[in-house]
């Protein structure tokens, strides 16, 4: 058994190692920089309890991106020299951001330990490569995101930090075969358990859904399936699940190999950066001769996120987890018993609102960040929960699933054709979701993001806008200039939250502006870029007329559209006449 010494290295702070909404997120390069990875562990570790690192068991993987493998042996020897027992790493270093949440909650090692914690590599939807992104969360017992409390004292010991531990002579872990390997230090034994990424996974997802049922759906002739992990680390979990338990063919699987640089591409599923699954699926603008399947699903690169699309239809997210929610108990087991309640973020279109209302469920909207609703179904209050950023999910676990979106998905789809597997037409994604319309009414809702604006002019747009809101007459004058079709502002504020649960709150959320026809716009800077400012606008229409949900969407918002950018005056403030992505 290898003997390991604990080293402390003299380290200076750098700047700018504040957690965002998913933890640090930086160019390649900065994290390479001397003690840079090296500083924000041994920061976390210091902004955790002692009992929670001392003798603890700690996870350690992500979706696998340029860097990873590096930064697992890193942290690993770090581990160590601070005195943790025990750490479990995904086969090759890979575990979904919902398979690490599940691992925390759900595995229990060969000697009996459950795990209390995680270190998750990954910067979620963004690029990676030598050039690209890079990114580390912290995950907490409760297998969701590090609370704002942690993530703060995280953030102040990254100013002040002047050493780190590591442990001299630990020789690097094969994260490549599966098993334990074992070390001698300070301390005691030290283990890292190498195990498979997809097995504890796989098990939860099967306690959840009816597999038969969904086997039936895709065994079937008329129904045609595809899924592309855009080469993240759903490629992982998609052979298993879809291929080996499901019997989807092989064939159905797109882009399921997991690269360092997501094969080049963009890993963020939506129209613009899936484009073979688009252009798969019928919504590219060249029409193809051969008929697209009739369901397509993808995801990020961490997994968390999800796109669902139909047949030449697209399924907004905010759409998405409400029709979800409304078929939940009567298609998914695991909700036989009902719903505790359901939430959204704020930004996210109110479509889940009126299904709540609807079925008399709790209801809360709650800031962007997963973290919000762990403490909710923490608390027992809430069942599912999405945000329009293409994340959905359960109390299963406590981050957003995007393989678990798809398999609610599925399940739907075969609960609604149980009876006409055989019949000559399969009810559809596109059908559900306009049977869901005729009933809740529709919420015409889009995107615009601008990516990478100069910061500073990205805060003086945010300025002017919460600026503008003290004097509505002005601003619904302003609006009457650009467009009089639409109808007035009747509330604007800053979104601020009060956690029911623990107290807390939550400031500058987001900008509101919302209208006597319940149409809403808002305006938010994102935190999960690593450099430059990137603004969101969101643009939402309610229509409950029957005969008006049918409209494009462009069509429908194209009014509510040129409102927002001229009173925002988003050209003038950042230089951009167009958005970088349009969802």
């Amino acid at each position: 058994m290898v003997m390991f010494k604990v080293a402390r290295v003299e380290t200076k702070p750098y700047d700018g190692q504040k957690p965002g909404t998913s933890g640090l997120r930086k160019k390649v390069k900065v994290f390479m920089q001397a003690h840079y990875l090296e500083n924000f562990v041994q920061a976390t570790f210091n902004a955790l309890s002692a009992e929670k690192v001392r003798g603890a068991t700690l996870v350690v993987s992500g979706d696998g991106r340029y860097y990873s493998k590096e930064a697992v042996q890193i942290i690993i020897k770090m581990g160590a020299a601070n005195g943790v027992r025990r750490i479990w790493v995904g086969q090759n270093s890979l575990l979904s951001t919902p398979a690490v949440s599940a691992v925390i909650r759900e595995r229990v090692g060969s000697d009996g330990s459950k795990a209390s914690g995680a270190f998750i590599l990954t910067a979620s939807h963004n690029p990676g490569g030598p050039h690209e992104d890079f990114g580390i969360k912290y995950n907490m017992e409760n297998g969701g995101p590090a609370p704002e409390g942690i993530t703060d004292r995280i953030f102040e010991n990254t100013k002040t930090i002047k050493e780190y531990l590591i442990a001299e002579n630990l020789p690097d872990v094969d994260i490549f075969a599966i098993g334990i390997t074992s070390f001698s230090g300070p301390e005691g034994q030290f283990d890292v358990d190498v195990f498979d990424s997809a097995t504890d996974y796989v098990k939860l997802m099967k306690s959840i859904f009816d597999f038969e049922s969904i086997r039936k759906l895709l065994s079937s002739p008329k129904f045609t399936f595809c899924y592309d992990a855009l080469h993240g680390v759903a490629g992982a979990y998609a052979k298993r699940i879809f291929v080996e338990e499901l019997g989807a063919q092989e064939r159905s699987l797109l882009n399921c190999v997991p690269k360092e640089d997501f094969g080049g591409g963009h890993p963020d599923p939506n129209l613009t950066y899936a484009k073979e699954l688009v252009a798969r699926m019928g919504l590219g603008k060249s029409s193809s001769e051969v008929e697209p399947p009739e369901f397509g699903a993808a995801a990020d690169g961490d997994a968390d996120r999800n796109m669902i699309l139909g047949k030449r239809f697209f399924v907004t997210p905010s759409d998405s987890v409400a029709i979800i929610a409304a078929n939940a108990v009567q298609a998914i087991p695991y909700f036989s018993g009902g719903l505790k309640g359901v939430a959204r973020s704020m930004p996210t279109s109110a479509a889940l609102d009126v299904v709540a209302k609807h079925l008399n469920l709790k209801f809360f909207e709650v800031p962007t960040g997963w973290k919000f609703f762990g403490n909710l179904m923490d608390a027992g209050l809430c069942s599912v929960c999405g945000e329009e950023s293409f994340g959905t999910g359960s109390d299963h676990i406590r981050e957003k699933d995007g393989i678990w979106a798809v398999l609610a998905w599925l399940s739907i789809l075969a609960y609604k054709n149980k009876d006409n597997l055989n019949g000559e037409k399969l009810e559809t994604v596109e059908g559900i979701v306009r049977q869901h319309w005729a009933t809740y009414g529709r919420h015409y809702y889009t995107r615009y993001d601008y990516e990478n604006v100069d910061a500073v002019a990205a805060k003086e747009l945010m300025a002017y806008l919460v600026k503008l809101q003290s004097d509505l007459t002005e601003v619904n004058n302003l609006i009457k200039g650009v467009r009089s079709d639409v109808s007035n502002v009747v509330e604007a504020d800053e979104f601020e939250y009060k956690d029911p649960v623990d107290g807390s709150i939550s400031k500058h959320q987001g900008i509101r502006y919302l209208f006597e026809d319940g149409s809403r716009l808002v305006f938010r800077l994102s935190g999960t870029g690593s450099e430059g400012a990137t603004i969101r606008l969101y643009i939402e229409q309610y229509e409950k007329d029957p005969t008006k949900i049918g409209r494009d969407s462009q069509d429908a918002l194209a009014p509510l559209v040129d409102v927002a950018l001229k009173l925002s005056k988003m050209q003038e403030f950042t230089g951009r006449s167009a958005p970088t992505v349009i969802t």
